[in-house]
């Protein structure tokens, strides 16, 4: 029997290997199309992956779907998954810096509602901060939670806190 040649193989992966690697493309591409729109522009996504993943939203037939989610895995060939992977991950909360940034803001909202003073550290870490229209929600949100209501004003200085620590300028060393 002669001396195999294995020096071919090691620089090239396995056939089996290369479809697994497309079948995870594939299966990162079929959680792509499960998220809602707002969610996929929140991706930084190629758009001709974009494109593809809106396109089978808009599919109603079975095979239809399933022949442009093959397409979609092999767009996904030629694009980096690991943005998309991080993207997913941020959107499904498993970064471990996102929890951190939400758990920061939901601790400066209960310092918010405890005492006004909170107002001061918002102002200080977001100058542009619309702190009347934060004190008026800070009220409602009081006022909300004494009459057992839904905390639509809670809910409310939350986003604007999301929306002002998304800003370039935010500190990040708001934690008590």
């Amino acid at each position: 029997m002669p001396d195999e040649d294995f020096t071919d193989s090691d620089r090239r992966p396995s056939k089996t290997r290369v479809k697994e690697a497309m079948h995870e493309l594939q299966e990162l591409g079929a959680a792509l199309v499960a998220l809602s729109p707002g969610q996929l522009k929140r991706i930084a996504l190629p758009e001709e992956i974009f494109e593809a993943v809106r396109d089978w939203q808009r599919f109603t037939k079975h095979e239809a779907k399933r022949r442009q989610l093959q397409y979609l895995g092999k767009l996904m060939r030629h694009a980096d998954p690991a943005p998309i992977r991080a993207g997913l991950a941020l959107l499904r909360g498993e970064s471990a810096a996102e929890t951190a940034r939400l758990h920061r803001l939901e601790r400066l909202r209960s310092r918010l509602l405890e005492d006004e003073k909170g107002l001061a550290e918002i102002a200080a870490a977001w100058p542009g901060a619309d702190l009347t229209q934060l004190r008026q929600l800070r009220r409602n949100a009081l006022k909300e939670q004494e009459a057992n209501k839904p905390p639509r004003s809670f809910r409310a200085i939350f986003q604007i806190l999301q929306e002002l620590d998304a800003q370039k300028d935010a500190p990040h060393d708001l934690s008590p």
